[in-house]
């Protein structure tokens, strides 16, 4: 059975929009290695379509970039959740439409190891009401935005059990959490 786990940036205040805008700062070597390491251990990604359309329109021109991630993610399954998205362009991608609790418990039932979601904000929110989500991997960056889509919006319900911590060289620090039974 397949484990979803969702991978996140987050600033101190958890905004996750626009990392782009906040995240270099933080960037070691060792998050470097990190956001490597949790991207060549997954099996498939599971994207929103904001993330997918942002992702798509940049990684399938990359190979052998930096973090040695880009291979990985343009040959590896891409599952996108939209309910207007009509076709992808992006190597192994499938749009996945109608119910989706359903359709990624489905995907859970598949053989094969991690399933992961990166950013997709609004998608990580209706799967945790559905507790689909097995573990959140976030790195808290020290910076506070003040205002900014959130990972965990109003009105969000989880149960989860810390089962690591970890600070890098940049102060940003490494929180896993599985779900609670």
């Amino acid at each position: 059975m397949r484990r979803v786990i969702a991978y996140e940036h987050l600033t101190l205040d958890g905004v996750m929009e626009a990392p782009e805008m906040w995240q270099f700062p933080y960037l070691t070597d060792d998050v470097a290695e990190l956001i490597k390491v949790q991207i060549l251990e997954a099996d498939a990604v599971l994207l929103g379509r904001t993330t997918y359309e942002i992702f798509a329109d940049s990684w399938p021109s990359r190979t052998n970039n930096e973090f040695g991630v880009a291979d990985k993610l343009n040959s590896m399954p891409k599952y996108v959740i939209s309910r207007t998205l009509e076709k992808t362009e992006w190597d192994n991608s499938t749009v996945i439409k109608g119910d989706v609790a359903k359709e990624v418990a489905g995907l859970k039932q598949q053989p094969g190891g991690i399933i992961a979601i990166i950013g997709s904000g609004k998608l990580v929110a209706a799967l945790m009401q559905h507790a689909l989500i097995d573990e959140y991997r976030l790195m808290i960056h020290p910076v506070v935005l003040g205002s900014g889509q959130r990972l965990f919006p109003d009105g969000s319900h989880a149960a989860l059990r810390l089962v690591e911590t970890k600070t890098l060289s940049s102060g940003v620090v490494l929180l896993r959490y599985e779900r609670a039974a």
